[in-house]
C-alpha cells in the first residue's frame, strides 16, 4: 500500500465508486498530503485516460467545506428543523450498540440496514456490513431501487446478467440505443459507438426523451414510457414477415421460440406504432435496419425497465439477438449488464452468511415507505424500530417520497446513517456517522459496463475522525460484543478475498485492473448460461404500465401527461448535487415540457410550476424543449429535496408499485398533471 505520510508528489491507483456502467480506472495525484488532481488511467482500455465532469472533480467533493468530519447526535425532534451536537465515536457506539441490543433482545428482525450503490465497493459495500446484519439477525434488504427488474429479465433469458463485450461496439454495423443517455451516462461505451459511427455505422435512439445522445445519432425513435416490450414484439413482427430471420440459430440456440412467433404476429406495425406514440414508418424502417444491417448491437440501459413491465420488456428486446443471429458475431448481441461474468470468480461467502442463525424476513427497498409506517403483525413481523443506513439516500431517491419521510420522522424510530455529508436521510437520522470517500480507504470493484476487476488504493488518510464504512461496523461488532474472527480482518484481508485466486491481487495492485478471461463472442454457438445452453423466450410477454392513457384511461383524464425522471446529467442519483460546481452548471430542479402541452396549460417557458398527482406535488422550472415529446414530461432529477424549491423533489409524485419481475420500483411509470405554482396550491 502507498505510504500516506509522502510529502512528495506521486499518483495513486484508484477505481470510481460510483453506480455507473463505466467503472473507470482513476489516477489520483497527491502533493503534500493532498490530492490535486484526479484524473482517468490512460492505460486502462475502456477509461482511455478520459472521465465523466462529475468525476473529475472528485477532490472538490472529498474536500467540501460541509464533508461531515465528526459523529453527530440529534438534539431537536424529527420534525423540527434538524439540529445536531458533536460527539466522540466512543460515546456514539455506546450509545448506537446500547439501543440495537435492547431491540434486538426482543427481535433483531426490527434492525433494518438499508443500503446500495453510494460506492460500488465490496470492503466499503457489504463485506463487513454483511457480517454485522447476519450476526446480529437483522432484516434482510431486498436491494431492488434500481437494476433488479432488468437482471431478472437477463436471467431468465440468457440464465445470467451477461452480454456481448464493450470494445466490440465499434465493429458494429448498426447500434441501437435502447433507453441509454450514453453521453450523460455511459461515457465510455459513446466513445466505441462513435468509432463506429465514424466508420460508417448507424446510429438509432430509442427513448422518450430526445436527449443529448439522441442528438448525436442518425435517428431518435421517441416512444411513449412503457411501450419497449411492444416495440420489440412489432420488430419481432417484420422480422418474420420479411423472413430477416436466423432459422439454424432460433433452431440450435432459443426454446418456446414458437411462442414467442406466435406472440410477435399480433402485434403488426399498426398496432405498435398507436400503442408506442409514432409512427407505421418507423416501426418498418427500424425492423428493416435491424433485419438487415450485420452486425448490428443493442446497447440497453435501465431506464426502460422502471415500469411495471420492464422485466418482461427486457426479456423481449434481449431475444431480438437471437431472431437475426447477431450472436454470430462479436460486433452483434445485447448489452444490459455485464455483471454476471463477474460471478464465477467471486466468493459468495464474502459477509459470512453462517453467522445468521435463523432465518429471517426480507423487506424490499423500493417500498421503504409503506414498511416503515406499517404495524407489528403476524404477516409482516416486527415494526421497524431502527434503520442503519449506509451508500444510500433513501429519503430523496425512494418512491412516494411522502410516506417515505413520515416514516423516517417517527419519534420512534431509531436511525443511524453512515455519510459524506447532511443529506435528507442524514437530516432524519439520530446518529450521523462520518465516512470516508473513495480517496481515503481501500476497495475492490468489478462493474457492469465492462469485464475488468479494478483495485482502489487510498490516496490520503481519512479527513477529520471520518472512517471507513468497513471500520465502522468492525467497531459496531465490537461493541456490540461479537468476538468471531472474522470481525477482526483488516479491509486488505478483505480485499483479497472478494475474488478467487483466478483473479491475482498482486497483479491487480501492479496494474490497478485485471481482465477477466472471456470468448470475444459469447454466444455464436449458443452456450447460453442456462441449464441447458439455449436462451429462453418462453413467458416473455408485453406488460402495460400501471398508469397510461391506455393501461388507466379514467386516471389519465385526470392526470394527462407521463412523466419520467431521467438524471440530470451533472448529477449520479443524488450523489455530487451538493458539489457548488456542478450545481452550478444544473442551476435548478427542471420539467422539461413540450411546447404544444405548454400552450394547453398557458405556460410559458421559465415559468415556476406545480407538477402533481394524488401522491403528492412538487415544485419547479419549466423549460419548454425539444427535448420533450407531446404527452411526455421530464423531470430531471435527482435533486436532494431541501435544495428544491419548497423541499421536495421529483419523487413526490411517484409510486411504490413493484415490476412485473425482480420487485423493483416503477419510477418512470407515472401520470401527472402540471400547472402554474401560483395557482391551486392544495393537492388534487
Amino acid at each position: 500500500m502507498q505510504d500516506l505520510t509522502l510529502s512528495d508528489t506521486h499518483i495513486v491507483k484508484g477505481a470510481c465508486p460510483h453506480d455507473c456502467p463505466d467503472t473507470c480506472a482513476l489516477r489520483i495525484t497527491v502533493e503534500g498530503g493532498r490530492v490535486i488532481k484526479v484524473q482517468g488511467a490512460a492505460d486502462h482500455p475502456s477509461t482511455h485516460g478520459a472521465l465523466c465532469t462529475k468525476v473529475s472533480r472528485y477532490a472538490e467533493r472529498s474536500y467540501h467545506p460541509e464533508r461531515l468530519l465528526k459523529p453527530l447526535r440529534r438534539v431537536s425532534a424529527k420534525h423540527e428543523a434538524p439540529r445536531f451536537e458533536e460527539v466522540s465515536w466512543a460515546t456514539a457506539l455506546a450509545d448506537i450498540s446500547g439501543r440495537l441490543k435492547a431491540i434486538a433482545s426482543r427481535d433483531p428482525q426490527a434492525i433494518l440496514p438499508y443500503s446500495y450503490a453510494g460506492t460500488m465497493g465490496y470492503v466499503q459495500g457489504e463485506a463487513m456490513a454483511g457480517r454485522f446484519f447476519n450476526r446480529l439477525g437483522a432484516s434482510l434488504l431486498d436491494r431492488t431501487i434500481c437494476a433488479s427488474a432488468g437482471a431478472a429479465a437477463l436471467s431468465a433469458t440468457y440464465g445470467h446478467k451477461v452480454g456481448m463485450h464493450l470494445p466490440h461496439f465499434a465493429e458494429s454495423q448498426l447500434i441501437l440505443i435502447w433507453g441509454s443517455n450514453s453521453i450523460a451516462s455511459n461515457l465510455h461505451f459513446w466513445t466505441y459507438a462513435n468509432q463506429a459511427k465514424r466508420a460508417g455505422a448507424k446510429l438509432i435512439c430509442i427513448d422518450p426523451r430526445k436527449t443529448e445522445t439522441a442528438d448525436k445519432c442518425h435517428q431518435h425513435i421517441g416512444l411513449l414510457p412503457g411501450t419497449d416490450g411492444a416495440l420489440a414484439l412489432g420488430l419481432m413482427h417484420e422480422l418474420i414477415v420479411n423472413d430477416w430471420l436466423d432459422h439454424d440459430y432460433l433452431a440450435r440456440h432459443v426454446d418456446g421460440w414458437e411462442e414467442l412467433r406466435a406472440k410477435a404476429m399480433q402485434w403488426p406495425p399498426e398496432r405498435t406504432a398507436e400503442l408506442c406514440g409514432i409512427t407505421v414508418a418507423e416501426v418498418q424502417g427500424l425492423a428493416r435496419d435491424y433485419g438487415t444491417l450485420a452486425p448490428a448491437a443493442i446497447r440497453l440501459n435501465y431506464g426502460m425497465q422502471r415500469v411495471r413491465g420492464g422485466g418482461n420488456a427486457v426479456r423481449l428486446v434481449a431475444l431480438l439477438p437471437c431472431l437475426t443471429g447477431a450472436w454470430r458475431h462479436r460486433a452483434g448481441g445485447l448489452l444490459l449488464s455485464s455483471s454476471g461474468w463477474f460471478a464465477p470468480y467471486k466468493n459468495d461467502l464474502l459477509d459470512h452468511p453462517e453467522l445468521r442463525r435463523s432465518a429471517a424476513r426480507t423487506i424490499n427497498m423500493s417500498s421503504i415507505g409503506d414498511e416503515l409506517l406499517r404495524p407489528a403483525s403476524k404477516e409482516f413481523g416486527p415494526q421497524i424500530e431502527a434503520l442503519i443506513v449506509y451508500n444510500s439516500n433513501p429519503v430523496a431517491v425512494a418512491p412516494e417520497s411522502p410516506k417515505v419521510v413520515r416514516g423516517f420522522q417517527r419519534e420512534d424510530l431509531f436511525t443511524v446513517v453512515l455519510e459524506h455529508f447532511m443529506t435528507d436521510t442524514a437530516d432524519l437520522a439520530d446518529y450521523v456517522l462520518p465516512a470516508t470517500t473513495q480517496l481515503e480507504h481501500l476497495d475492490v470493484h468489478s462493474s457492469y459496463g465492462h469485464t475488468d476487476v479494478l483495485l482502489n488504493e487510498p490516496a490520503i488518510a481519512p479527513l477529520g475522525e471520518a472512517k471507513p464504512n468497513s471500520q465502522i461496523f468492525r467497531e459496531l461488532a465490537a461493541a456490540m460484543g461479537f468476538d468471531e474472527p472474522c470481525f477482526q480482518e483488516s479491509d486488505e484481508q478483505l480485499a483479497r478475498q472478494v475474488f478467487t485466486e483466478a483473479i491475482d491481487f498482486e497483479a491487480l495492485r501492479a496494474q490497478g485492473w485485471q481482465s477477466l478471461p472471456l470468448k470475444e463472442a459469447p454466444f455464436a454457438e449458443g452456450q447460453f448460461l442456462t441449464p441447458n445452453g439455449r436462451a429462453q423466450a418462453g413467458g416473455a410477454d408485453y406488460v402495460p404500465n400501471y398508469e397510461s392513457r391506455t393501461s388507466s384511461p379514467e386516471l389519465a383524464r385526470r392526470y394527462p401527461l407521463a412523466m419520467i425522471s431521467p438524471p440530470a446529467r451533472n448529477f449520479l442519483n443524488s450523489t455530487f448535487v451538493n458539489v457548488k460546481s456542478l450545481r452550478d452548471i444544473e442551476g435548478e430542479p427542471v420539467l422539461e415540457m413540450h411546447a404544444d402541452d405548454a400552450a394547453q396549460r398557458g405556460l410559458h417557458d421559465g415559468a415556476m410550476v406545480r407538477v402533481f398527482n394524488e401522491r403528492g406535488d412538487y415544485h419547479c422550472r419549466m423549460r419548454i424543449s425539444a427535448r420533450a415529446r407531446p404527452g411526455v414530461v421530464n423531470g430531471l432529477g435527482i435533486w436532494w429535496r431541501k435544495l428544491g424549491p419548497r423541499g421536495s423533489n421529483v419523487n413526490e409524485v411517484t409510486h411504490q408499485g413493484l415490476t412485473d419481475m425482480g420487485r423493483a420500483p416503477s419510477f418512470y411509470d407515472c401520470l401527472v398533471e402540471v400547472a402554474l405554482a401560483d395557482e391551486v396550491t392544495t393537492r388534487a
